[in-house]
Parts: structure tokens; C-alpha cells; sequence
């Protein structure tokens, strides 16, 4: 009997170790290892006030990379055929998006455009795909993200969100004060405790009148 059991467990052993060497679970490992790695991101950025292209990888700049890619991610397939006056564009700063050390693709920004961001789309791209040219309202955020990455631009406090389009403070100047806000929020909640406070007056008299009204019935 000792001996029938202790091959059952030698024939269950080897089919476990063929089902972890042989299925779904160990050829997604090894599909896994034979995967190709993805190249990663990359940004050169070359424009006014830079006598060399800033060179950006995300394996050491990963936050910048990331922000400035985000900058273009959102475009849709067609955009404005026309583009501000030359004169209100302000300083081009081109970005070309690679993969690896290959180029992908690549834009002219406008951070500093009157009446806000904007961005241009070449027809021709690096990689050949086939797009069409066209203007794009930029984030409002684009002259900070790219000051960030190092391009020699002035710091600009007035853009508080990463929003499309405009140039103008999105939040009134009075909306930014934090200990303005804690005290209206401090006199809204006394002024709901105490209408709660009130509330729960009104139902306690309510029913101690009821209470008394049903016992005097009830003598």
C-alpha cells in the first residue's frame, strides 16, 4: 500500500512539473524574455537662446521627457490650416520625440504666442508617416515645462494650470489666497452646525410636545 502511494505522488509530480514547464503560464514567461524591449523616449529641443540641441532621455530625465511629450501627446489628425501672424508667434523651440535614438516625430512650439501657447505640426515627419500640417492651441503650462527642461526662458507664474489655449490666469487672483478660503469654509460649517443645532431643537420640542400631548390622552 506504502508503495502503490508513493508512486501515485512520483506520476502527480512529474505531471505538475510538465504543466509548469510546458503551459500557458511558463510560455508567457518565455514569450516575456523573447519580447523585444521597448526603446526608450527621448526629446531634442533645439530654438532660441540654445547654441546646442538639449538632449533629454528618459532614462535620466524621466519627469522632463515625459512633460514635454505631453506638451503634443493630445493633438488630434487635423488642425487650424493657419496659424497666428508671424509677428505674435514669439520664439520657436522645435522638439523632435524619439524612440530609442530614432526619430519620430517633431513640432515647432510657441510658448510665448500672443493670445497663448501655440504649436505646429509639419506635414513631413521623421518617420515618414503620413500627417497633415496644421496650428494646434498649446497648454497653458508649455513656457514653464520647457523653462523646466532648460530651455533659457523667464519664469512665468501666471499659467496655474496645463489647460489648452490662452494666456490669461485661469483662477482669479483673490481664489489664490489659502487663509481667506480656511475662513470662509470655517464660517460655512458653524453656520451648518448651527443649523443642525436648530433643526434638532425644532424635532426635540416637536416630539416631547406629541409625547406629552399622548399621555394626557391616554390618562
Amino acid at each position: 500500500m506504502a508503495e502503490r502511494v508513493r508512486r501515485l505522488l512520483a506520476v502527480a509530480a512529474m505531471v505538475v512539473a510538465v504543466v509548469l514547464t510546458t503551459g500557458p503560464a511558463a510560455q508567457a514567461a518565455g514569450a516575456h524574455r523573447s519580447a523585444p524591449k521597448t526603446p526608450p523616449a527621448g526629446v531634442d529641443i533645439t530654438g532660441v537662446g540654445l547654441t546646442a540641441p538639449l538632449r533629454l532621455r528618459a532614462d535620466t530625465a524621466p519627469t522632463q521627457v515625459v512633460a514635454v511629450i505631453d506638451q503634443v501627446s493630445w493633438f488630434g489628425r487635423t488642425g487650424e490650416a493657419r496659424g497666428p501672424k508671424p509677428a505674435d508667434l514669439g520664439p520657436k523651440y522645435t522638439i523632435v520625440v524619439l524612440a530609442g535614438d530614432v526619430p519620430k516625430q517633431t513640432y515647432d512650439l510657441y510658448p510665448l504666442a500672443k493670445g497663448g501657447p501655440r504649436a505646429y505640426r509639419p506635414a513631413k515627419q521623421p518617420d515618414l508617416r503620413k500627417t497633415t500640417a496644421g496650428w494646434f492651441l498649446g497648454r497653458l503650462n508649455m513656457s514653464e515645462t520647457l523653462r523646466a527642461a532648460g530651455v533659457p526662458l523667464e519664469r512665468r507664474l501666471d499659467t496655474v494650470t496645463g489647460g489648452v489655449g490662452g494666456g490669461e490666469r485661469v483662477l482669479p487672483e483673490d481664489a489664490l489666497n489659502p487663509g481667506r478660503d480656511i475662513d470662509d469654509a470655517l464660517a460655512e460649517l458653524q453656520r451648518l452646525l448651527l443649523l443642525n443645532v436648530g433643526v434638532m431643537l425644532v424635532i426635540t420640542v416637536g416630539l416631547a410636545g406629541i409625547a406629552l400631548l399622548v399621555r394626557r390622552r391616554t390618562r
